[in-house]
C-alpha cells in the first residue's frame, strides 16, 4: 500500500498529486513509444561537447523524446515550468518545474545496452517531489513520490547494509571525475565488497530496489539527478551532495539504501568536496 507522506512535501494536496503522477507516468509513457524504434537500429550519433572536451553524444532519440514529454506536459500542465537536457527552459508561473533527461545514458544507449532510462521529475522551490525512472526496453518503470516508491505493483524497499565490507558499490565511470574525486571513489571502494561500473540512472533505481547500495558520482547536471531523488528517498534511501546536503543542487552526488552505510561513505568522501 502507498502512504502518503506530507514529511516529503508541504505544497501538494493529495488530488494534485494524483494528478502530477498522472501526467508524469503518461510523458513516460510517449517517451518510450519515440525511443524503442531508435534503440539497437544504428541511429546516428551527434557529438555535442565543443572542441578539445570529451565526447558528449546526442541522438535524435534523445530530442524526440524530451520533445514528446513537453508536449504531454505543456498539454496538461500548461502553467509549470520546463527544464530539460536538449531544450531552453520554459519558463512557468505554478512554482513547480518539471526536470527532464530523455535519455539518461545515451553511451549505454548507442551501444545496445539496456541500462540507460528516461528521467522524469516535478520539484517546488524545495527540490524534487515526484521521480519516474523508466526503462522502457525492459519495461521497468520505478517511481518515487510522497506516496512511496514502487516499479509496477512492486512497492521498493532498500536492502539493509550496515558497513562498507558488505556493500555493493556502483558508479557510471571515473572519467568524469577529477584527480581528487578519483581519490575519493577508491577509498570507499578499497573498503567495499564489490563495485561494478556502467549503470547510470539505472544504479538508483537498484538502489531503490535493494539489489545495489551505493552508488557514488561526479559531474552530474540538475536534470542527471532530480527524478533519482524522490525514488531513492520513498524507498528508505538516502541521496545527498559529497557534504551531506541536497543532491540536487550539487554535481557530486552520493546515494546509498542504508543511512548508516551512507554515513560511514560520506566520511571518506566529505573532504574531497566541492
Amino acid at each position: 500500500m502507498r502512504h502518503w507522506s506530507m514529511s516529503m512535501s508541504q505544497s501538494l494536496k493529495r488530488d494534485e498529486l494524483d494528478e502530477i503522477l498522472s501526467v508524469a507516468e503518461a510523458a513516460a509513457e510517449a517517451a518510450g513509444r519515440v525511443t524503442l524504434p531508435y534503440f539497437r537500429a544504428g541511429v546516428e550519433i551527434r557529438d555535442k561537447s565543443g572542441a578539445g572536451q570529451d565526447f558528449d553524444p546526442v541522438t535524435a532519440a534523445d530530442v524526440a523524446a524530451e520533445e514528446a514529454i513537453r508536449k504531454v506536459i505543456e498539454a496538461a500542465r500548461p502553467e509549470d515550468a520546463i527544464v530539460g537536457e536538449e531544450f531552453p527552459e520554459k519558463a512557468g508561473e505554478s512554482g513547480l518545474t518539471w526536470v527532464l533527461d530523455p535519455i539518461d545514458g545515451t553511451r549505454a544507449f548507442m551501444m545496445g545496452l539496456p541500462l540507460w532510462g528516461t528521467l522524469i521529475a516535478l520539484s517546488d522551490a524545495t527540490g524534487p517531489i515526484v521521480g519516474i525512472i523508466d526503462q522502457p526496453y525492459l519495461r521497468e518503470r520505478f517511481v518515487g513520490s510522497p506516496l512511496g516508491a514502487w516499479q509496477g505493483k512492486t512497492p521498493l524497499r532498500a536492502r539493509a547494509c550496515a558497513d562498507l565490507s558488505e556493500a555493493r558499490l556502483s558508479t557510471t565511470g571515473i572519467s568524469w571525475f577529477s584527480e581528487a574525486e578519483q581519490e575519493a571513489f577508491r577509498a570507499v571502494e578499497a573498503k567495499a565488497q564489490l563495485t561494478r561500473f556502467g549503470y547510470d540512472c539505472y544504479a538508483y533505481a537498484l538502489v531503490a530496489h535493494g539489489f545495489i547500495d551505493l552508488v557514488i558520482e561526479a559531474g552530474m547536471q540538475p536534470y542527471d539527478v532530480h527524478a533519482l531523488v524522490p525514488v531513492v528517498q520513498a524507498a528508505g534511501g538516502v541521496i545527498t551532495d559529497w557534504r551531506g546536503g541536497p543532491a540536487h543542487a550539487s554535481s557530486q552526488i552520493i546515494a546509498a539504501g542504508d543511512k548508516r552505510l551512507h554515513a560511514q561513505a560520506l566520511e571518506l568522501i566529505a573532504p574531497f568536496a566541492n
